[in-house]
């Protein structure tokens, strides 16, 4: 995160977040942002391809407690220092430091310009990035809080799999939020064999300067945005961001549920100063199966049959998930709605084994139409030679209870 990202990025306004946003209510704002503008619902969608990733940006930095502390406190810093439009007096960033064309910042006798506080190197140089920064600025002892190593942030991401691939287990492309360098273009935002140019406006500097009242006020360069240059043929795998979304293959075992999250040791953000990487938290979403559902480690079918099936029982055919079909004895006088049960063949269990895959017997009625004449007359025929009630247990109780 750069001092530059700090000072032009509002990464609550990106998710649609207060600034005093629980962590609860950043990530609610994520997820519903990062389903609707997700790259697999709108395919070619240049916009909403880059609003996905400015989401993800804002997220990575959001969602980690140190690094939002770091961000909340070096926009307040910036903002009370002069960044553009925020000093009273008209101070802005220039080239050098803070405030008119060629001065430093000065607060009483005191001038110091952004080389100084970065020691020279630029933004997020020197040990721990923009660490480094506040530890200039505030002068923190090298052996107090933040100089030792730091964990890496845990890192939220979805993915969604087939029914079948829940069962037999599978390796997924999880794709991580926050963004890191496209190698295709090598972070500069252009197609290969082209170079960004300097920005005429501004002449490289990013922001421009414009007299007020007696004073002069910088604000970002509305040509190139602030970058100093402007891409006239953008990189058309990262769009001209310089950045491309992050990818992680991970191991998705046999019998994952709908909703069910794998943490993934090691494989969040990176640590700081030595610390171990955080880990990657991935919420599986199992797509619904036409034919079959789950009954937690238990695999569940409907099977029609027809009356004389039913009546007179008999051996019928049950689809699978591997297309090799399995026999079930369907016992005579099976009603509508009994359940069969056949062992082992349903969910892989974690411990070993399988569930068992019920099946829920269905049985069918014919349409008149589908009726031949032939047909008709032997279900009369039946009535007659079976003229039972089945309501009869019915009307007794009912009449037990009046």
């Amino acid at each position: 995160m750069s001092v530059r990202d700090m000072v032009e990025k509002d990464y609550y306004a990106a998710l649609g977040v207060p600034k005093d946003a629980s962590a609860t209510d950043i990530k609610k704002a994520y997820r519903r942002l990062a389903v609707e503008l997700h790259p697999d619902k709108n395919p070619g969608d240049a916009r909403a391809e880059a609003r996905f990733k400015e989401v993800s940006e804002a997220y990575d930095v959001l969602s980690d407690e140190s690094r939002r502390r770091e961000y909340d406190e070096a926009r307040a810093l910036f903002a009370a220092g002069g960044v553009p439009g925020g000093h009273p007096g008209g101070y802005g960033y220039q080239p050098g430091g803070f405030g008119p064309p060629g001065a430093g910042y000065r607060g009483g006798s005191t001038a110091f310009n952004l080389d100084d506080l970065l020691g020279g190197a630029g933004a997020g140089a020197g040990p721990g990035g923009l660490g480094g920064l506040f530890d200039n600025l505030f002068q923190r002892s090298s052996t107090g809080p933040g100089r030792g190593p730091r964990r890496g942030a845990d890192i939220a991401a979805e993915v969604t799999i087939p029914f079948e691939k829940a069962l037999s287990g599978l390796e997924a492309t999880v794709r991580l939020p926050g963004a890191a360098t496209c190698l295709t273009c090598g972070g500069r935002g252009a197609r290969p064999g082209t170079t960004p140019r300097t920005c005429t406006t501004c002449r490289g500097l990013g922001v421009v300067s414009r007299s007020q009242g007696g004073f002069a006020l910088s604000e970002p360069c509305r040509d190139c945005l602030g970058k100093g240059t402007v891409i006239d043929s953008p990189c058309p795998d990262c769009l001209g961001t310089g950045r491309r979304e992050r990818e992680q293959r991970i191991r998705i075992p046999p019998g994952v549920a709908d909703g069910q999250r794998l943490r993934v040791r090691g494989r969040g953000s990176p640590g700081e100063r030595g610390g171990q990487a955080g880990d990657l938290e991935v919420t599986v979403h199992v797509l619904a199966h036409p034919v079959f559902d789950r009954e937690g480690q238990n695999l569940t079918i409907t099977l029609p049959v027809t009356f004389v099936e039913a009546a007179l029982g008999a051996s019928v055919k049950v689809p699978t998930l591997d297309g090799t079909p399995l026999t079930v004895k369907i016992p005579s006088g099976t009603s509508s709605g009994r359940r069969l049960r056949v062992r082992g063949r349903g969910v892989p269990r974690g411990s070993g084994g399988h569930g068992d895959l019920i099946v829920t017997v269905d049985v069918t009625v014919p349409k008149p139409s589908d009726l031949s004449p032939k047909a008709r007359t032997a279900l009369q025929e039946f009535a007659h030679a079976h003229p039972e009630d089945p309501r009869t247990t019915l009307m007794e109780q009912m009449e037990g209870w009046s």
